[in-house]
Order: C-alpha cells, then sequence, then structure tokens
C-alpha cells in the first residue's frame, strides 16, 4: 500500500537538531494565543457549548457574542494586571462589528494574526480562486483597521486546502499555526518559497479541551501548569514554545477565569527564565537565524 503524502516538510527528529537560544539566552519561549471570532446568526458553522456539532440557534449565538461582549474585555484587564502582550487571531467580521476591541488592541500594541473573515466558514472547501479571495478580503481588513497587513495566519478550525500555504505565501504571509507537528518553529515548502510555522497547541487549548473535551476549568488549570512546567524542564536541552491558547466565549466566562489566572500567576513566577514574546517576533527571530538552524 502507498500512503499519501505531502511535501511541505521532511522529518526531523528533535535531539538531531540545532541547539539555539532565544534572545536573552532565553530557553523557552512564552506567547498568548488568543481568538476573536465572530459569526453568523442561524447559519454557517459555529461551536456550541453542549453537543458537537449542534443546529445554529439564538442560544449559542448568544454565547457565542459573550465573548466579544464580555468575555474579551475580562481577558484584556487580566492581561493587563499580569503586564503580558498577546496575539490575536481575528475573523475580520469582527473588526467592524466590535470597534472597541479594535480600539483596545492597538492601546495594548498586541499582535493582531489574520483568522478568516468569520468562523462561520472554512476554507479547506473552496476552490483555489475563492480560497484566495478569502485570504485577500481577511487581509484587507486587519489592514484597514490596523493600517498593516498581518504577517502571521491560523485558519478558521486550522482548516487547509491542498494550495493554502502556496496563496499565504504568495499573499505575503511570514508563517502560519496550522500545523501542530512540534514544539518548535520549523520551515514549510511552497511553490514561492519558505513560510514558518510556529507552534499552535490544540492540545493544551480552551476550546477542544473544555467544548469539545468537556473537561473542567481545573482539569485546564492542571493541564496548562503541567505543560509549562515539562517543557520548561525539557527546555534546559531544546529551544522551545509554549503558548496560551484562549477563546474569550470559552475561557472568558468567569468561573474558568479564575482558574486560568491560577495558571498564569503560578508561570510568571518563572517569569525572569522566558522569552515572553508573541508568534510574529518568534517569526522574525527565526528568519535572522543563519540558515539550517531551524529545520
Amino acid at each position: 500500500m502507498e500512503l499519501k503524502r505531502h511535501d511541505r516538510y521532511a522529518y526531523s527528529a528533535l535531539p538531531a537538531r540545532p541547539v539555539y537560544a532565544w534572545p536573552g539566552g532565553k530557553r523557552l519561549a512564552f506567547f498568548v494565543g488568543n481568538n476573536i471570532e465572530h459569526f453568523a446568526y442561524l447559519d454557517g458553522l459555529g461551536t456550541d457549548h453542549t453537543v458537537v456539532a449542534a443546529p445554529q440557534s439564538a442560544r449559542n449565538y448568544a454565547w457565542r457574542d459573550y465573548g466579544n461582549r464580555v468575555g474579551q474585555w475580562y481577558l484584556f484587564d487580566m492581561l493587563d494586571e499580569l503586564d503580558l502582550p498577546a496575539s490575536h487571531n481575528v475573523n475580520t467580521a469582527v473588526l467592524d462589528y466590535c470597534p472597541d476591541i479594535v480600539a483596545r488592541i492597538k492601546e495594548r500594541g498586541d499582535e493582531v494574526v489574520g483568522h478568516g473573515r468569520t468562523n462561520s466558514e472554512r476554507q479547506d472547501v473552496l476552490p483555489e480562486a475563492e480560497e484566495a479571495r478569502l485570504i485577500a478580503e481577511s487581509t484587507d481588513g486587519i489592514v484597514r483597521h490596523f493600517g498593516a497587513a498581518p504577517k502571521g495566519w491560523l485558519g478558521p478550525y486550522l482548516a487547509q486546502s491542498p494550495v493554502t500555504l502556496d496563496l499565504l505565501k504568495e499573499a505575503g504571509y511570514d508563517y502560519v499555526m496550522d500545523w501542530p507537528a512540534d514544539d518548535q518553529p520549523f520551515w514549510m515548502r511552497t511553490r514561492s518559497g519558505p513560510i514558518l510555522s510556529v507552534p499552535y497547541s490544540i492540545e493544551v487549548n480552551d476550546s477542544p479541551a473544555l467544548v469539545f473535551r468537556h473537561l473542567s476549568a481545573r482539569d485546564f488549570e492542571e493541564m496548562l501548569i503541567d505543560q509549562f512546567d515539562e517543557l520548561l524542564a525539557q527546555s534546559s536541552k531544546y529551544p522551545l514554545v509554549f503558548n496560551v491558547i484562549t477563546h474569550p466565549f470559552v475561557v472568558g466566562q468567569p468561573h474558568r477565569l479564575r482558574p486560568l489566572r491560577r495558571a498564569l500567576e503560578h508561570m510568571m513566577t518563572h517569569r525572569e527564565r522566558l522569552w515572553i514574546t508573541t508568534p510574529g517576533r518568534i517569526a522574525d527571530y527565526c528568519a535572522e537565524l543563519p540558515a539550517g538552524t531551524v529545520p
């Protein structure tokens, strides 16, 4: 039997790779990756907090809208209190719907990452020309609101077609976060040159953990701390990336925010050992390393 395969990257065993350090000699890069999403009303795709693949309803629309109306503001305040930057994976539909969120991101100086037009759709089912249009419209919306194009991309539902990487590279993107294959960045091939994959956790991520697997907020707190502590220990051997992945309609609920706060407070007791950064800065740093350093 001949297995289907891709040609985007070659196999690379972690211990066989070059060892390098992050800025300041740090060995663990840390970033908060927050997803700010907007959905169609009673139409298209959308997460439900009780049943996987539930039909769209006023109830689950309103539950998700809580994140933009309330949960996101709790998150912003907590990040301010902990003196943490963040990156935001933004549906461009949010930018017109929630202008106050745009203003707060600008005020904080956070990174904005392309995240499609809306999470009511996914790009992997589109013909190439339509997918290219989705990427262009997403990019243009961010430029219109923030004055600059995003460097990075996270697709709605992390869904990629066979040509997504090619289209992103051709649209000027430097990195993607849709390929959870590593705890280090790695280069991927496209028809127009390399694009960087930056780690983005789908394991320690509030949406799959709390919504789809129905774990408790305290389970999630324990997962975050265990992931962090183990990666911090492993970083004595390898330069690694740890990220906290949030959705304000999920972890922005107060009963979940409190355990997240405790987990972040634990991590910040090790602040001096961390490069607290954003995925865009990770991509910039990797691009400056000597060729062959990043696999």
